[in-house]
């Protein structure tokens, strides 16, 4: 190598010297590395399971050299989905995105997305919708094809204080709501408690929806929106009125407790002051970090004289959005195969408290003594897969579902502190609910 002793011609020529000697290794085939591809999930998780997301993630990354995910948490479902539209807009879009499972119908009609039963074809990892359990097929599902991977997947379940049914003369909660209502009044009016149940904040999931599910009752028309975007609510008839004046008759004699403002329902049970709450499976997090007492959890009560069917799922799932190039599809392709293997699957359920979505993972878990050890994690599993799902329990497919449940529970919050009488309530809600479905249907003519 030549050689000045010029101010940096030697520091120069060595550099144009290791250049070239970099090109002698290249023509004789010795290529550097490839760079690993990488794409960007945008997720809603936040605290506990904003970790466990992270380190679901490193687990990917650290089982092949090909492909790094990065997860960037975005807020809550509603600031992912706004700031996933702005993103697509601006032509800067992740790889994946988490949606709730409120917004299936807004994913599948943006015309940003790429169904994944099309994409795991594509690049050679079919997935069997079959696999899944089929509340979850019947929610992210069309005509057998998966549009969105299942990702965490949770459905309410009754948390009970046990010292306090047991202060209270009974050994467990009742199963029907016939049975369990009088219990509640009786620990309220012993004192053993403050509240004998606070309403969760997203009642309209667990009380309403869940409750015509199990009970196997219409919400909606076309199969709770399942045939069509032409479906109407009609849960201001029959028994969903009926539950609605339960809720009500609880909330005035004090049993039930509304929280208040800046407090998380499922704290007031976790502090002891209430005996009570349906709420997530996912809960169970929470409940075991912070619950001091004796608890244990059941199946959602139902009607004296049904025959309960299946819950139905909350949540979200993982989303594929257009405008990516084949190597980015090839990554995202990989990451879905390594969720739906029953040990990722598996470890997921355990540690989140999310339910498996894979009947081979629930199996796995059940064959690990996983449930013998931990009898409260399966109940939601039993509770989505109890029977074979009616037209009323198959799940919800409505559009604007977010911003109509919001406008349910404002009505149904005032039947609760007497500003309408419930028969009216229930009646308001539904012509704002229909109404802002037909709209939703008007934008959306000709669309799933």
């Amino acid at each position: 190598m030549l050689t000045q002793h010029n101010e940096g011609g030697l520091y120069m020529r060595s550099f144009y010297g290791a250049l070239a000697g970099a090109g002698a290794m290249l023509l004789a085939g010795l290529s550097p590395a490839r760079a690993a591809t990488e794409i960007e999930f945008w997720h809603a998780m936040s605290g506990a399971l904003g970790e466990r997301v992270e380190e679901l993630v490193k687990k990917f990354n650290d089982s092949q050299k090909e492909y790094v995910v990065k997860a960037i948490g975005k807020g809550t479902y509603d600031e992912v989905l706004n700031g996933t539209i702005a993103a697509y807009r601006a032509k800067r879009q992740p790889e994946i995105v988490q949606s709730n499972e409120r917004s299936f119908l807004t994913m599948v009609n943006s015309g940003a997305i790429v169904p994944t039963s099309d994409l795991m074809a594509q690049e050679g990892h079919p997935i069997d919708a079959s696999q899944f359990i089929a509340p979850v097929v019947s929610y992210y599902a069309i005509d057998g094809k998966l549009q969105a991977m299942p990702f965490n997947s949770s459905t309410p379940i009754l948390f009970y204080n046990r010292d306090h049914f047991k202060a209270a003369g009974f050994d467990k909660p009742g199963a029907t709501w016939q049975e369990l209502e009088p219990q509640l009044d009786a620990i309220k009016a012993k004192g053993v408690s403050k509240c004998a149940m606070v309403l969760p904040g997203d009642y309209e999931w667990s009380f309403l929806e869940n409750y015509s599910a199990v009970n196997d009752i219409p919400y909606a028309t076309k199969r709770n929106g399942m045939d069509g975007l032409d479906t109407s609510y009609v849960f201001n008839k029959g028994k969903l009125v009926d539950q609605v004046e339960r809720m009500k008759r609880l909330v005035s004699s004090g049993v039930m407790q509304l929280a208040g403002q800046g407090i998380i329902p499922i704290q007031l049970f976790t502090s002891g002051e209430c005996s009570t709450i349906i709420a997530s499976t996912a809960s169970h997090a929470a409940v075991v970090a912070a619950a001091k007492f004796d608890w244990s959890a059941a199946e959602l009560p139902y009607e004296q004289g049904v025959t309960p069917k299946n819950s139905v799922i909350g949540g979200a799932a993982l989303w594929t959005l257009k405008g990516h190039s084949p190597e980015k599809y090839k990554a995202i392709a990989a990451f879905y195969d390594f969720l739906a293997k029953t040990d990722t699957q598996v470890w997921w359920h355990q540690a989140t408290g999310y339910v498996p979505v894979t009947t081979a993972a629930y199996e796995a878990a059940k064959a690990q003594g996983y449930y013998q050890k931990n009898p409260t994690r399966e109940i939601a599993v039993l509770q989505l897969m109890r029977g074979t799902p009616s037209d009323n329990s198959l799940g919800f497919r409505i559009g604007n579902s977010n911003q109509i449940n919001v406008a349910i529970m404002e009505e149904v919050s005032a039947a609760f502190l007497g500003k309408k009488p419930v028969q009216q309530a229930l009646d308001d809600a539904v012509a704002r609910g229909n109404e802002a479905l037909r709209r939703y249907e008007q934008l959306n003519a000709g669309k799933k």
